[in-house]
């Protein structure tokens, strides 16, 4: 009998999959450690990301540059053990043979991942050829068919959108089996619309404070916005305003948990999937 592959429309939605297609976009906070992750769950998020730059930058590493493989699979194996559904942010897969990215897909969803972020941007500004994040991304699916792979174009981000750039580029990737699409660096309502117009599977948009609003971005058809590495820039600031505050004698106005609600952040050991 012949097997037909299942499209965009009618794969299987996982848990985390149908979390882009409810009535408002799936707002995604991105974490860097588990107390991070836990704490944004405890507060109603239905799934957490993570940041590949708080990785990194917790780890003493750079960011972008395919440093932080055992970083980030440790990470993945902390956040297995909580009780909610994460999606994991692994750069380009942290090797340019999709084998190796499919393996490490396959290690992140045993931790318990239910998602992938892989992108096609390089540090030194230039994009991956898109056959090759093409074929990292089909050998992942065909690897872990359940595994939600958000393929990402740093196309507007590295401000290289000239001819279409990332709407051809997005359409590769659908045909190679992303489940989502995210374009980082787009805030462009005109062009926001124009690709959710054309797109099969739910657009990734990255939330600014200068750009659209939520509602602004649902009305355009955005299914999931992420906040990248926001919140932990918003973080560093804050421990570097409140310490300073001390040094210089000026009010440390910063509200905080308490080490017994951190604390308790630690002891949750939930054992359910983040697959769905």
């Amino acid at each position: 009998m012949t097997h037909t592959p299942h499209t965009p429309r009618t794969r299987p939605l996982t848990a985390f999959a149908q979390l882009h297609h409810q009535a408002a976009p799936l707002l995604l906070p991105n974490a860097w450690d588990h107390a991070s992750a836990a704490a944004l769950a405890a507060q109603g998020f239905p799934a957490v990301g993570t940041t590949s730059l708080g990785v990194a930058a917790a780890a003493g590493l750079p960011d972008g540059a395919a440093a932080t493989a055992d970083a980030t699979l440790a990470l993945a194996r902390r956040l297995g053990r909580g009780s909610f559904l994460f999606t994991v942010d692994a750069e380009g897969g942290f090797s340019d043979d999709p084998a190796e990215v499919a393996g490490l897909a396959r290690e992140l969803y045993d931790a318990g991942a239910a998602g992938i972020n892989l992108e096609d941007g390089h540090p030194d500004g230039t994009l991956a050829p898109v056959e090759l994040h093409a074929a990292k991304i089909a050998a992942v699916k065909a690897a872990v068919p359940a595994l939600f792979v958000n393929a990402r174009t740093d196309a507007h981000w590295l401000g290289r959108q000239e001819e279409d750039t990332a709407s051809s580029r997005l359409a590769r990737y659908e045909q190679a089996g992303a489940d989502g699409v995210f374009v980082p660096g787009l805030s462009d309502p005109e062009g926001i619309a124009a690709l959710t117009a054309t797109l099969l599977v739910p657009l990734n948009i990255l939330y600014t404070p200068t750009g659209p609003t939520l509602a602004e971005l649902a009305a355009l058809g955005v299914r999931r916005v992420s906040l990248g590495s926001l919140l932990y820039r918003a973080a560093l600031t804050a421990a570097v305003t409140c310490a300073t505050a001390i040094r210089d004698g000026r009010p440390a106005d910063l509200a905080a948990l308490s080490y017994a609600e951190v604390q308790a952040l630690g002891a949750s050991d939930g054992t359910a999937r983040g697959s769905g």
